[in-house]
Formats: C-alpha cells, sequence, structure tokens
C-alpha cells in the first residue's frame, strides 16, 4: 500500500515538475453558477471552483478549453484535452474503455419550470401542442417521444441562462432547466416574479471522467476527488453561490 501511494506521488511530482497541465474541456453552453464566461474563458462558478482546486490538489496547472458542446467528446477521444466534469455515464452509452470515471458527485435534475405557480402539478406527456426551452445539443430523454412525435417542440437556446431569459419574457410557457440555474437566476428576482418548478422530468447522477492515460496521475485525481466530496469541500463550493443548503442536500444527492 505504502509503494502505491508513494509511486501516485512520485507520479504527481514529476508530472508537476514538468508543469504539464490538467486539461479541463468547458462546454461553451454552461453558465452561472456553474461557470461564468467571459471572452472565451472561464473566471468563476462551481464547476470552474472545483476543476481549478482539483488541479491545484494534485499539483498540476488547471488549463480551461472552451469548446461547444457537441464537439466535447470529440476532443476527449482525440486527446485534446484530459477531463470532463458534469457528465453521467448514461449520456455516452458508447463510450470506450479508454476513461475511468470518478465517483458520482451531484445529481443532474432536470427541471420543467414556468412563470407562473399552477394550482396543480404539470405532467409533460399531457400538456397542448407547443415549444419548450431547452438548450441546444442538450438530450432529454424524459421528453423526447414528445419531440419525436411533434406534440412538444425544442425552442434552443445557446445556453441555460439563455432559456430562462427567454421563459421570463413570456417566449414560451414552459422550459427545461437544471437546479443551480434555476436557484442562481431566482436570485436576482422578486419573490412574485421568480420562475418556478411544476415538474420533476428525470434525475441522473454525474461526476467527472478523464483518459486512461499514463501520462496523468489518473488514481490520484480520482482520490482527491473522493476526497474533496467526503470532506464537504464540494458543497462547500456549492453554497458559496447557491446559498442556504446545497442542491445535493435538497434533492437527495449522493
Amino acid at each position: 500500500m505504502r509503494l502505491a501511494l508513494g509511486a501516485l506521488l512520485l507520479i504527481s511530482l514529476n508530472v508537476a515538475a514538468t508543469g504539464a497541465p490538467l486539461r479541463f474541456v468547458v462546454p461553451d453552453s454552461w453558465a452561472m453558477p456553474m461557470v461564468q464566461l467571459e471572452r472565451g474563458r472561464p473566471t468563476q462558478g462551481i464547476l470552474y471552483d472545483v476543476m481549478l482546486s482539483l488541479a491545484t490538489q494534485v499539483g498540476m496547472p488547471a488549463e480551461f478549453h472552451v469548446l461547444p458542446r457537441a464537439r466535447v467528446q470529440n476532443a476527449m477521444e482525440h486527446g485534446e484535452v484530459d477531463m470532463r466534469c458534469y457528465a453521467a455515464q448514461s449520456w455516452l452509452p458508447n463510450q470506450s474503455a479508454d476513461y475511468v470515471w470518478s465517483i458520482p458527485l451531484w445529481t443532474q435534475p432536470d427541471l420543467l419550470i414556468s412563470r407562473q405557480d399552477p394550482l396543480t402539478s404539470v405532467t409533460a406527456a399531457d400538456l397542448p401542442r407547443q415549444s419548450i426551452g431547452t438548450v441546444l445539443s442538450y438530450s432529454y430523454p424524459t421528453l423526447q417521444p414528445l419531440f419525436d412525435t411533434g406534440r412538444l417542440h425544442r425552442d434552443d437556446a445557446r445556453n441555460q441562462e439563455q432559456v430562462l431569459e427567454k421563459l421570463q419574457a413570456g417566449r414560451y410557457r414552459y422550459a427545461v432547466s437544471n437546479q443551480w440555474t434555476l436557484d442562481w437566476f431566482n436570485q436576482r428576482l422578486m419573490p412574485g416574479r421568480q420562475l418556478q418548478t411544476v415538474a420533476v422530468l428525470q434525475k441522473q447522477s454525474v461526476g467527472c471522467y478523464l483518459r486512461n492515460d499514463p501520462k496523468l496521475p489518473v488514481q490520484l485525481i480520482l482520490r482527491t476527488l473522493l476526497s474533496m466530496k467526503m470532506s464537504g469541500e464540494i458543497d462547500d463550493i456549492i453554497r458559496l453561490y447557491i446559498g442556504d443548503a446545497p442542491s445535493s442536500e435538497r434533492n437527495g444527492q449522493p
């Protein structure tokens, strides 16, 4: 055990000595509180802080590559980036064995939201024909059968925040959002104007995965993420942006 830990430490020291970066991919569809993009570069946000802390703790400089979501997996496969966070294995059913996954770090809840607070809950399958606010290139398994039959139509925006802005402006009656972005967006609105959750479409556990490359301290990275989760550091970062209890506690996340 000591030899294994010593080997991991030696690998991390060698990587740090050469200055090799840990290259994270950042989809350009992310918005606050996940990541703030300024002039094409991430500057703050929950996932930015987690990735930066991870790289620092393993002794590697963090390098962020902002890409369209449709190019993310291709960049991973071609070795242009090393690691992707906030992803679910179910999103990548045909992934090769060349990657290693972390433990689940968060839960991704797809919420159906509205400007109004209805008297009764909403069932997506019962909605009349209409457009739904969605993010370009995002998949929504619960709604896909309704999209396929033309019962509902996607109204895509570039990122999640733009979806909520269009909903608030009345472009459509319903939209899909994750809990973090909804909480962040509502912080700037008066209580009577805040967007409301009308249905939980689905929840998925998400984490990080990285290339199984001998040049990377793979096990050290995974152990560090586990430590960050177990110590409460990741939930503390969430609290900095969302306040109160983090989404992981509100939604029964791991």
